[in-house]
């Protein structure tokens, strides 16, 4: 059986196309007598596409007893043949086959997501040793041990800062793009990034008790856990089989007559319930593609359509994920706020950190060309210090100031705890060692989130928040787009504790993430979608949905678009049944002949094409 899996699975899904358009080919040959063959054209589509399906219900059976679509399409298709209509098994197996075509077509492929994640782990560690540094591989670090880390490097393993000052980019982790600020007696993580200046650390978690590592295994078993949806036909395989060959074997013993217990067998070919979910399923991601939406996984449509909580991600989500200045304010009253901007800007315009960059950046923005700063310098963890105008500035956080003896007064100090609490960076400024005000920066709302989590709520959608920012950022956003619940500080491992804990109260839940540490959420979760423009390949690579464009403002009709597909998959599943049914109805009576019967089922499933199709055109309101 494992040789006859393989040879089935030979040449993939180029080899069913080319079957497919074969024997398309030849049933057209078929019907309309274009070319005169020794044999009717339909056995080409009997063996490319017929065989195959028989074939693979001979091994389900075999194997596991499994009674599947195929297995009734089978029984259809050699009781066409022994009939002689060829034809009508001819095409009902290309049909069959264009259904399952379309399946495949929607599953993603392999991903390497975990790869990439394994590649985030520093191959080598500086190792401090008697007073020598020595480059050893980073699995051979052991706890206890004491590492340097140089500017620019990832840091090899988890621990605590014993000397140095520096600022560590930690968005794997978090997710926030914003460094943070660590000093002796800061732990640190592996697979976070040193950015500024050189430390020395204490081992405390190596190999597979990292952070990095954790991760990897958490992304592992959440993909492992994600359960497929069956089809719809082969969930209802079983009682068709035993219905189409009681009904046809009842009527060949009550009529005697085998013509009609054919017929039956025939008409009751599943060709419109198979093609109920994967037209459907087409159709709307044809839709999704429109509105700027890649979807990797074929049922996650289906999934979505169930989803009562949406948790989000805040920062390159909900946000742009990029600070801004939002407020400048000056203490000194021979100095605007637009001087203390100006003097602030042309500090940090030789500094490498995001914040410097953002205050760089705005002020051109909106006022033009700065200054030129002399002797600048760069401190770690701390903030800037230049000469600009003729004038000492420094630019920092308030140890800057207070090492430096410029420490601000009362006053300053209480003007910026209002920003603080609403989750604002701020940074101080002091003027020839005169406190003079301060910049506060805070990542800024995107413009469609507020209507966009509003018409979540209509379509019936809790949104939750779930962020590695601090609770005062999370609680700010949080009460602009009015969303009640709000987790923040969360790492990769709290994410995907809290989603666990929503499906674990039967609860269908969709994440949307764009950073590493939301890859193990993304996977997850019943239905994982990444913002593709900002977000990272990791993040892409787990989720089942990627918003390539970044139009949040998309999601509530990818939503709408979801439901509507389950009920005009459930209405072509409706339709089918009912027509089968009927079909039989009349095979048992006498009035259908083989023939008419796979004319009729080929009518159902061309109305169930056309049904799906007008999922395609269907716009957001």
């Amino acid at each position: 059986m494992d040789k006859l899996e393989a040879f089935l699975e030979w040449g993939g899904v180029k080899k069913d196309i080319c079957c497919l358009v074969i024997s398309g080919i030849a049933l057209i040959i078929s019907i309309f007598d274009l070319i005169p063959l020794p044999f009717d054209a339909a056995w080409i589509a009997i063996v490319l596409c017929g065989i195959p399906i028989i074939l693979e219900a001979i091994i389900g059976l075999v194997t596991a007893f499994d009674i599947k679509a195929d297995v009734l399409v089978s029984i259809a298709l050699i009781a066409s043949v022994i009939i002689g209509e060829d034809f009508a098994a001819g095409e009902v197996a290309f049909i069959m086959q264009l259904g399952a075509l379309l399946e495949d077509l929607t599953v993603a492929k392999a991903r390497a997501g975990i790869e990439k994640l394994v590649h985030l782990t520093p191959q080598t560690a500086r190792r401090l040793l008697d007073g020598r540094e020595e480059i050893i591989a980073a699995e051979l670090v052991n706890v206890g041990d004491i590492l340097r880390v140089l500017p620019g490097e990832t840091i090899p393993v988890d621990g605590e800062i014993i000397a140095g000052e520096t600022s560590i980019n930690q968005s794997v982790m978090t997710g926030e793009s914003l460094p943070v600020d660590k000093g002796v007696g800061d732990s640190v993580s592996s697979g976070t990034v040193n950015q500024f200046g050189g430390f020395e650390m204490r081992t405390a978690r190596v190999g597979e008790d990292s952070s990095i590592q954790r991760m990897i295994r958490l992304v592992q078993s959440a993909d492992a856990g994600k359960a497929k949806i069956v089809g719809l036909a082969d969930r209802w395989a079983t009682w068709i089989v035993v219905i189409a060959l009681t009904a046809a074997a009842l009527t060949w013993l009550v009529t005697g007559q085998i013509i009609r217990a054919v017929t039956i067998l025939v008409v009751f070919c599943p060709c419109a319930l198979v093609l109920a979910t994967p037209t459907a399923i087409m159709a709307a991601i044809g839709n999704a593609t429109k509105h700027g939406f890649l979807v990797r996984q074929g049922d996650a449509l289906e999934r979505l359509a169930g989803v009562s909580r949406i948790t989000f991600d805040k920062t390159g989500t909900l946000t742009c994920g990029k600070p801004r200045v939002v407020r400048v304010q000056s203490m000194l009253p021979q100095l605007s706020d637009t001087d203390l901007y100006r003097l602030c800007g042309a500090a940090e315009q030789f500094s490498e950190h995001p914040l410097g960059k953002a205050v760089v950046a705005c002020f051109r923005e909106k006022h033009g060309d700065l200054p030129n700063a002399e002797a600048f310098q760069m401190i770690p963890g701390r903030g800037v210090s230049a000469v600009v105008d003729e004038k000492h500035i420094l630019a920092g956080n308030l140890e800057l100031l207070r090492e430096q003896g410029a420490m601000p007064d009362a006053e300053i100090i209480q003007e910026t705890e209002y920003f603080l609490s609403r989750g604002c960076t701020v940074i101080y400024v002091a003027v020839d060692g005169v406190p003079a005000g301060f910049l506060a920066l805070s990542d800024t709302l995107r413009q469609e989130s507020a209507p966009m989590i509003r018409c979540l709520h209509d379509l019936g959608a809790e949104p939750v928040l779930l962020t590695g920012d601090r609770e005062t950022a999370a609680a700010a956003i949080a009460q602009q787009l009015h969303i009640q619940e709000v987790h923040a500080n969360c790492l990769p491992e709290d994410k995907l504790n809290y989603i666990k804990a929503y499906q674990q109260e039967h609860r269908q839940v969709c994440m949307i993430g764009d950073g590493i540490n939301d890859a193990p959420a993304l996977k997850a979760a019943d239905v994982g979608i990444a913002m593709g423009g900002v977000g990272s390949d990791i993040a892409v690579d787990a989720a089942d949905i990627v918003l390539v464009d970044d139009e949040i403002r998309e999601l509530p009709h990818l939503i709408a678009l979801s439901k509507r597909m389950m009920q005009t998959i459930k209405l072509n599943m409706t339709f089918s049944m009912t027509l089968n049914f009927l079909a039989i109805t009349l095979a048992v009576i006498g009035t259908l002949n083989p023939v008419v019967g796979a004319l009729v089922h080929n009518a159902g499933s061309v109305l169930v094409i056309t049904n799906s199709a007008f999922l395609l055109k269907r716009s957001r309101k």
